[in-house]
């Protein structure tokens, strides 16, 4: 299967991902591990990608989509592949619906997965992360440490990332509402949007995905 997962930040994409792709026996290709690859490699593309990072700007759509087009021609997305974080607008999903066509493929599936605002703004906010180990990740009202701001795997201070502030978390949100949500409009008058409540217990989502996968 060829599939998008779009949402909010907070929505819980990575993780939804992750499970998805496993069950499906896909590649998981998302927009992050795509740059770091890249960069890392010192591919062209990276060192192009780089030199806009550095200099604080916009990597432009047409490096991001030659990444992506790299990647989706690998021998282990031939039968499939879930993409994750791309497109990210709707430049974008035309270029893949062109790459696609091209190589006589098709998407199946575009999944939405659909969560309130105020509850994105809640789940990211009250992220906190142990400053000995970011690995050691908290919530103060879903997964809250037994002493506040102490974490209980290594006793280190939990403090909140800037980027995890409420106010940094509705701007990121109004950013995805400007350039990212039009992509739904898009995949929906494709027929191909399915949306997927992501409220509950990451299983239920996985599940309440897979099962509208099926039909």
């Amino acid at each position: 299967m060829r599939i998008v997962l779009v949402g909010p930040p907070g929505a819980g994409k990575g993780t939804q991902a992750a499970f998805l792709a496993k069950n499906l026996s896909i590649p998981h290709i998302s927009t992050g591990d795509l740059f770091r690859a890249n960069i890392s490699q010192n591919t062209e593309l990276g060192r192009r990608a780089k030199e806009f990072m550095d200099a604080g700007k916009l990597v432009p759509d047409e490096i991001t989509v030659g990444m992506a087009k790299d990647r989706m021609e690998q021998p282990d997305a031939v039968n499939g592949f879930l993409l994750d974080g791309f497109p990210r607008n709707v430049s974008q999903a035309e270029a893949l619906d062109e790459m696609l066509q091209t190589a006589g493929m098709k998407l199946d599936a575009v999944l939405d997965l659909e969560v309130e605002e105020d509850e994105v703004v809640k789940r990211i906010a009250g992220r906190r992360i142990c400053r000995n180990d970011s690995a050691h990740v908290f919530h103060v009202e879903y997964s809250a440490p037994e002493t506040e701001g102490v974490c209980d795997k290594c006793g280190g201070e939990l403090y909140q990332r800037d980027d995890d502030s409420e106010a940094t978390v509705r701007t990121r949100l109004e950013v995805y509402h400007t350039q990212t949500e039009p992509i739904i409009d898009y995949y929906k008058a494709q027929g191909l949007l399915v949306t997927i409540p992501a409220l509950g217990k990451v299983e239920e989502v996985t599940q309440r995905a897979m099962d509208a996968l099926k039909k």
